[in-house]
């Protein structure tokens, strides 16, 4: 096989890989795989709800029932990522906080205020978002309004904020391994996300505009 012709099937399998992620069966198994993670870390949580009456944990029920239904009405991409790095990280990214699990000692229990302002700029996030919601690296249309004004990444950086209150106030090593897993993907999936959104003239150009990616004139 020549090197025409390896340029061709290299181009045809990218081709049908794009096709397959972004068809429709994809879109389904992916939404069920998700409402079952998502299942399970919600009954946890509405069950720690019941028994302690502490307000912040069915916020984390709504928001993160936000987020799950944001995902399955999401709009279908312009561009999607077919590296399966890119994936692998996405996947791990997305799914690892999932696992976090109430305990009965926290090394800072007033951290949960941290999580309320946390899921409090997530939803607005959200909102701002709107069905341009994607897990893996992909372009749904470049948001430029509301939070996405003040950083490129507001959902991420609420993220951060509620990571760190949950391992305050829910104290465990399994937690804490979560935290780090969850933490060093996020930065990844930064990375990778950019990378490909920097392929859109305009994403470029918001960069130029909102210089910052999770805090204002910090990072």
């Amino acid at each position: 096989m020549n090197g025409d012709e390896m340029n061709l099937t290299k181009e045809y399998m990218k081709t049908k890989i794009t096709q397959i992620l972004m068809s429709r069966v994809a879109h389904i198994v992916s939404g069920v795989v998700v409402c079952v993670i998502y299942g399970l870390f919600i009954y946890a949580h509405y069950l720690t709800f019941i028994k302690t009456d502490q307000f912040v944990w069915l916020m984390l029920c709504f928001s993160e029932t936000l987020i799950v239904g944001m995902y399955i009405f999401r709009r279908k991409p312009q561009t999607i990522s077919i590296d399966v790095f890119d994936w692998v990280i996405a996947m791990i990214g997305s799914f690892a906080p999932l696992f976090f699990r109430p305990s009965t000692w926290g090394v800072f229990p007033i951290a949960e205020y941290l999580i309320m302002l946390g899921i409090v700029l997530q939803v607005l996030g959200l909102i701002s978002l709107n069905s341009s919601f994607a897990l893996v690296a992909a372009n749904r249309q470049v948001k430029t309004h509301w939070m996405y004004q003040v950083v490129r990444h507001p959902i991420y950086a609420s993220y951060c904020l509620i990571l760190i209150g949950y391992v305050l106030v829910n104290t465990t090593m399994f937690n804490s391994f979560i935290y780090l897993l969850s933490m060093t993907f996020l930065g990844l999936r930064i990375i990778k996300e950019e990378k490909h959104l920097m392929l859109d003239p305009l994403y470029r150009q918001y960069t130029k505009k909102v210089r910052y990616r999770l805090i204002p004139y910090i990072i």
